[in-house]
């Protein structure tokens, strides 16, 4: 599983003043894709940035961009979010009520599509639609602030979720998002997960961006 392993760095934890420079300082550190939390201040208490973010970011790297809708009523916005450049949109089972109807309508906006599920959500309501979906988006932390300490009591879920990804869907993507580091990132990927999120251990790595992408990596197992 570790070779297949992707780090995403989450911009949330980036210095938005110099974000051109960090961004540029993540993917040549090898980083392999970059993670955009959209915050409503209604789904989650915090209030984060929108499609213009997006947007922006889409213009300072050709890496591809995952983006993570912590808001309510996401459908109004997938267009919105396609147009800036995300190359997958991720909705929470908590605040689709037709979630695969939100799925179809991502799909139909030719992004891939990922299901994300707070620690405390079974992966049983979502075991139904690992066909439909690129992604299974595990919060391991509350989802709204950065900093978060990892929530080790999720793993047993995203050993479920491999399990049943190996026969319903042995494509789909498992990501670990909230409180990865060096050190959690050995659990995940033990557990099944292959794409680890990590925000503060990249963008405030204390040896800097670039050696928090390539500490992630070495404790994946990847080159």
């Amino acid at each position: 599983m570790a070779k297949s392993c992707k780090i995403a760095a989450s911009v949330l934890a980036a210095d938005f003043t110099r974000l051109g420079e960090q961004i540029q300082e993540a993917e040549a550190g090898g980083a392999d894709l970059f993670h955009l939390d959209i915050m409503d201040g209604h789904f989650v208490p915090n209030i984060s940035f929108g499609p213009m973010i997006v947007q922006a970011v889409r213009g300072l790297t050709n890496l591809f961009l995952d983006v993570h809708l912590m808001i309510e009523k996401p459908e109004r916005y997938l267009e919105a979010f396609a147009l800036a450049g995300a190359g997958m949109l991720n909705v929470h089972v908590e605040t689709c009520p037709d979630l695969r109807s939100t799925i179809r309508l991502i799909k139909g906006l030719n992004l891939q599509a990922g299901i994300a599920i707070n620690p405390e959500t079974p992966f049983d309501k979502i075991k139904g639609l690992l066909k439909e979906v690129d992604r299974v988006l595990v919060m391991s932390v509350h989802p709204g602030f950065g900093g978060q300490h990892f929530m080790a009591d999720v793993l047993p879920k995203v050993i479920e979720i491999a399990e049943a990804a190996e026969i319903d869907n042995p494509n789909v993507q498992i990501a670990l998002d909230g409180g990865v580091d060096s050190e959690t990132t050995r659990l995940i990927v033990q557990a099944g997960g292959n794409v680890l999120v990590a925000g503060t251990s990249v963008f405030r790595a204390p040896g800097g961006i670039a050696a928090g992408v390539r500490s992630l990596r070495e404790a994946a197992g990847l080159p």
